[in-house]
């Protein structure tokens, strides 16, 4: 089966004063059907390869293919087979709800009739009937997206892209918008996912690659990816007394891999056979210990196991 994206060797420069790296040459495979998830910090390179692979942003070199075509020599058959919605509300603020999804439709082709019924499917089917008079301005974030996701796939794209589609919703209107982008999928439809929130990656995606720097540090499943970190336990140390000297304290004990600080202390990775564990919970416990949590291996274990520090905010 031919893939729903393909990128190879896939590289972007932005030529200034320096040069700025986006993608270091990144190669995937997104099956059809699936969501497929790219998890990263801000300014690992996401945003720039969900750009190549709408046609927005032109690659230095490599290449790609979305529903079998080459972005850069069938751009515009490419747009007719993607759907697009952002972390930025691109609606049209001269428009109302019904408006922004109806024009959509006639812009990509369809004729009045049809496009005011698929206006009427999606607006129903997207629990936003009830404000298809109101303009933009007037909804909530998490309203507002329901809006973009439906106009996203009104032309009935075969490949939907959501760049952080929940950045900055509350916790209701995120659980909401999984729940719209798990139906999307069981019919059929295929979705790419840019993040940097582990648990939605972690439900969501099929697939996921882990990027940073351009560059994918590991693919998989996301049971795949946890299953690889979990030779390195991850122990979280509130302290109250000197961080430097229970840092120092760690110095040379045996299994730990990497000491990182954070806003309450420090945070271990350590080999967990062993004795590891006990042996760095009895040397900080001199440095005036005032909690501490062993964290299970999760997606952010095999983040840290790969780049050796937290996701950067």
């Amino acid at each position: 089966m031919i893939p729903a994206v393909e990128l190879r060797d896939v590289r972007k420069v932005y030529q200034g004063s320096p040069p700025v790296t986006a993608l270091a040459g990144i190669s995937l495979d997104v099956p059809s059907g699936t969501i497929y998830g790219l998890l990263g910090p801000n300014g690992a390179g996401k945003t720039t390869a969900i750009g190549i692979c709408t046609t927005k942003v032109r690659a230095t070199g490599g290449t790609t293919r979305v529903a079998g075509l080459d972005v850069a020599t069938d751009a515009v058959a490419v747009r007719r087979h993607v759907g697009v919605a952002s972390q930025a509300i691109t609606l049209d603020r001269s428009c109302s709800v019904s408006d922004n999804v109806y024009y959509h439709c006639r812009y990509f082709g369809m004729p009045a009739a049809e496009s005011r019924h698929r206006t009427e499917e999606l607006l129903d089917r997207f629990l936003i009937a009830d404000r298809r008079d109101a303009m933009p301005s007037q909804l909530s974030g998490g309203l507002a997206q329901r809006v973009q996701l439906a106009r996203a796939i009104a032309h009935r794209p075969s490949v939907l892209f959501l760049d952080e589609p929940t950045a900055g919703l509350d916790p209701q209107s995120r659980l909401a918008l999984w729940d719209l982008v798990g139906t999307l999928r069981g019919e059929g439809l295929t979705v790419v996912l840019t993040t940097h929130y582990m648990e939605e990656a972690d439900k969501l995606c099929q697939r996921l690659a882990i990027v940073d720097h351009g560059r994918i540090l590991a693919e998989g499943t996301p049971e795949q990816l946890k299953q690889e970190s979990g030779s390195t336990a991850v122990i979280d140390v509130a302290l109250a007394g000197d961080r430097v000297a229970a840092r120092a304290a760690l110095d040379g004990v045996v299994g730990v891999r990497d000491v990182q600080d954070t806003e309450r202390g420090l945070r271990i990775l350590v080999a967990p056979e062993g004795g590891g564990v006990p042996r760095v919970v009895s040397r900080v416990a001199e440095h005036h210990l005032t909690d501490l949590k062993v964290v299970e291996p999760s997606l952010e274990t095999a983040f840290i196991r790969l780049t050796g520090r937290d996701l950067r905010e």
